[in-house]
């Protein structure tokens, strides 16, 4: 299905090594149950790529709540050396500690920009990384569609300075994506602001006032009642 051909023993191996029983016996459950079960304890995470007004290449790091939606820009380089990628890890472990947070997974693909190390200092913290497929994207969806909504409603209509500009743009993104923007997975909450209640009152809606705040430019607005 993937276009990739290998033997029956490699399969056997792959399997073996990841500790997988045979088909009959094999008590894994599916992918879709795996991450209902755990979603309040999982995270994701993927490198995505911009480019500067010169050209230069800039590697985003992000991280994704699966049950909040809530994401986590950890940095942006040219360069994501092993040492980067490493205390990018840290960095998360410490904000996690310091909310009280207790995560058990972290998706993530297998990018060869994820060093040893990476992994290493998870499990430090007692988090699992869990590995996505092969060519197969829809694994790491929340992620994935994370950074299509950053490219569709930030980057693709930013010219990008430099990287201090990149970040600059990210942490609005960040903050207006967690406080702000209301997100259909989760019934149209936002992953740090609870619900307003509803308005039922005929007279407060007839009179509604709606402003809008603009955000880098304009490219960003958020919509308030006028106080």
């Amino acid at each position: 299905m993937l276009g990739i051909t290998i033997a029956a023993s490699t399969v056997w191996q792959i399997l073996k090594d990841a500790g997988i029983d045979p088909a009959p016996e094999r008590t894994t459950t599916t992918w879709s149950a795996f991450l209902h079960s755990q979603a309040s304890a999982l995270l994701a995470c993927d490198f995505f790529e911009t480019t500067t007004l010169n050209g230069t290449r800039l590697y985003v790091l992000a991280v994704i709540e699966h049950a909040s939606r809530r994401i986590r820009i950890l940095g942006a380089t040219t360069h994501p050396t092993a040492s980067w990628v490493t205390q990018a890890a840290r960095n998360l472990v410490m904000d996690l500690e310091d909310e009280g947070r207790h995560v058990r997974f972290l998706i993530r693909d297998r990018d060869g920009k994820f060093p040893a190390l990476f992994d290493d200092v998870l499990a430090d913290a007692d988090i699992q990384v869990v590995l996505s497929g092969v060519r197969i994207p829809r694994m790491n969806a929340i992620m994935e569609r994370w950074i299509r909504s950053c490219r569709h409603e930030l980057l693709d209509r930013t010219l990008i300075r430099n990287q201090q500009h990149l970040l600059h743009a990210l942490r609005h993104y960040e903050h207006f994506y967690n406080t702000h923007r209301p997100h259909q997975g989760i019934a149209n909450a936002r992953p740090l602001q609870p619900l307003p209640q509803p308005a039922t009152d005929q007279a407060t809606i007839t009179h509604l006032d709606i402003r809008r705040r603009p955000r880098l430019g304009g490219i960003l607005n958020e919509y308030h009642h006028a106080a």
